[in-house]
């Protein structure tokens, strides 16, 4: 008899799609896991800005795919996401959620609030419930109500923060962070937390690594740093 079941739970920050396969025939029984790529992915607030950064790893299991994997985006002028998760899903929803706030622009006539991004974000995220993007995301930017940054699950839960951790390096990303972080940190300051952190996670998870890309968010302009691990 073949017996198949699929569900969908959270593990180590990453959500982990198990396909079962059971084989009863007599003591025998095998079963079979595919893992979502880890990631390390953070987010920070800082006086005069917001720092998003991930490593570039991209791996299934025992098998790094890529080295080169981007998983932060840019979403306006001031606002930009960073993901763990499937790739394609990133990809996608980043795109989508890209149209949506240029098409806001367009009928109001002025840029996107970052609340408003991430509750947008979290409208697409939960009618996809069923069929969810496998993502977890950050959210970070600046507008009129200063910096802002929101942390977004599969489901489209919604979570202001001032800094947060997301994927299979997140439980050490967060130790770095909550012994680290402080009020009032500037956008030179928190770049350096950023590299410290991400380095701590790549040190220690085996799903991370080969550099990062770091996005830099501030009033007067939004940059974007790719660092190898060699020259960190």
């Amino acid at each position: 008899m073949f017996l198949n079941d699929t569900d969908l739970f959270h593990n180590n920050g990453l959500i982990v799609k198990v396909i079962r396969s059971m084989t009863l025939k007599g003591s025998i029984l095998s079963r079979e896991r595919l893992f979502l790529p880890g990631a390390s992915t953070i987010g920070i607030v800082c006086k005069d800005g917001v720092i998003l950064a991930s490593e570039k790893r991209v791996s299934y299991g025992y098998m790094i795919h890529s080295k080169t994997g981007k998983k932060v985006f840019k979403i306006t002028k001031s606002i930009g996401a960073a993901c763990a998760g499937l790739i394609a899903d990133m990809q996608i929803m980043i795109r989508e959620i890209s149209a949506y706030t240029k098409l806001y622009e367009l009928d109001k006539g002025k840029p996107i609030s970052v609340k408003s991004t991430a509750k947008l974000m979290s409208n697409i995220l939960f009618q996809r419930r069923l069929f969810p993007y496998l993502t977890q995301t950050i959210i970070g930017g600046i507008d009129n109500h200063g910096p802002n940054l929101y942390v977004l699950d599969a489901l489209g839960s919604l979570i202001p923060d001032k800094y947060a951790a997301v994927g299979s390096g997140a439980e050490i990303a967060l130790g770095v962070l909550e012994v680290t972080y402080k009020d009032g940190l500037d956008v030179s300051e928190g770049k350096e937390l950023a590299l410290k952190t991400i380095k701590s996670a790549v040190a220690r998870d085996a799903a991370s690594g080969d550099g990062l890309d770091i996005l830099v968010i501030t009033k007067e302009r939004m940059t974007e740093e790719t660092i190898l691990l060699a020259q960190t």
